[in-house]
């Protein structure tokens, strides 16, 4: 296929899929869509929200959709790492067998990741990014696709544990879940108590994702977009050497290296969608808050002034619009 063939291909597939979710989960457009980008780009979702807003259901009806693998993980203050990845157990037979844990299945949904530990939230540092578990020094291969969606209740509420800075830099994307309005939440009243649920049907398989993922690759950048993306990411840092104001004031530690290949990642999907294969600053643009917002470790001055990140990153993409930080020339 050449360009224009892969990006309708592409956009048809994504089309099909985001429709046939769209018969379960109600709603939550904003939301279905970042998972998709996250999906076709290889990378993994952190979904932050009160209970009952449909975060398992997205995840399970995906996996239904595409007719794939999918485990469930509820997370508590007592669960260990290996209730994660799995242990090594003493068989009768006087040798050792490694029993796989619910990490291995292409969508894994890390329920309230925030209620346990930092040390069993750790367990799942290596699968995110390695695509592989160690135990007891041994290596085991996860199977591709494969894509974690956490979830997460607000951390002003009690009995969390905030993620540490190197965890969350390895989700791809952060997706505000927002309550339902009220024609949302009469749709939802009315096709789960009227009726037959709807069924979901397998609309794509795994080697459509993995073609995907490799035509995604493929989209073009050109150098004036690629100097728009890593403006902002730059500009997000208090001590580069140019910052936005913004990012002076409210900024302890600005987005990561991953940060920069994420907000190119995305660009490439949404450009995509679109039907184009070449991406734009609007498309970099439309990146900005679900790349950046978890990758910005704000100060104290920004809780004192209630400033939230998704405010900062609008600060950020404004000043770089506004034409007064240079583009990092490449």
């Amino acid at each position: 296929m050449n360009g224009l063939e892969s990006a309708e291909w592409f956009r048809k597939t994504w089309t099909n899929l985001r429709a046939e979710i769209g018969k379960v989960v109600v709603g939550q457009e904003e939301v279905v869509e970042g998972v998709l980008v996250a999906l076709a780009a290889n990378g993994h979702v952190l979904l932050e929200g009160m209970p009952g807003l449909g975060k398992t259901l997205l995840i399970r009806t995906l996996a239904q959709a595409v007719d794939l693998d999918y485990s469930r993980i509820q997370f508590t203050p007592d669960m260990m790492p290996a209730d994660v990845t799995g242990t090594n157990v003493f068989t009768q037979s006087g040798g050792f067998e490694f029993r796989r844990g619910p990490i291995f299945a292409n969508f894994v949904l890390a329920d309230e990741i925030n209620r346990a530990t930092p040390k069993t939230q750790s367990s799942l540092l290596e699968a995110m990014q390695e695509r592989q578990v160690s135990i007891g020094g041994t290596p085991h291969a996860l199977t591709e696709p494969f894509m974690v969606m956490a979830t997460q209740n607000p951390v002003e509420q009690e009995g969390t544990y905030p993620l540490p800075e190197a965890q969350l830099d390895r989700f791809f994307f952060k997706l505000i879940v927002p309550n339902p309005s009220k024609a949302v939440l009469a749709e939802v009243v009315n096709r789960t108590t009227q009726g037959e649920m709807a069924q979901v049907s397998k609309v794509a398989s795994a080697e459509d994702l993995i073609q995907a993922r490799r035509i995604t690759r493929e989209v073009s950048v050109s150098p004036e977009v690629l100097d728009y993306a890593l403006s902002m990411i730059v500009a997000s840092h208090p001590d580069s050497e140019k910052p936005s104001d913004i990012a002076k004031k409210y900024v302890r530690y600005g987005a990561s290296p991953r940060g920069a290949q994420s907000i190119i990642s995305a660009g490439k999907v949404y450009a995509m969608l679109e039907g184009r294969f070449n991406v734009s600053k609007e498309n970099i643009q439309k990146a900005a808050k679900p790349v950046l917002r978890h990758r910005l470790i704000l100060n104290y001055e920004s809780e004192a002034d209630g400033v939230t990140a998704d405010q900062v990153v609008d600060g950020i993409v404004d000043a770089v619009n506004a034409g007064d930080k240079d583009p990092i020339r490449v």
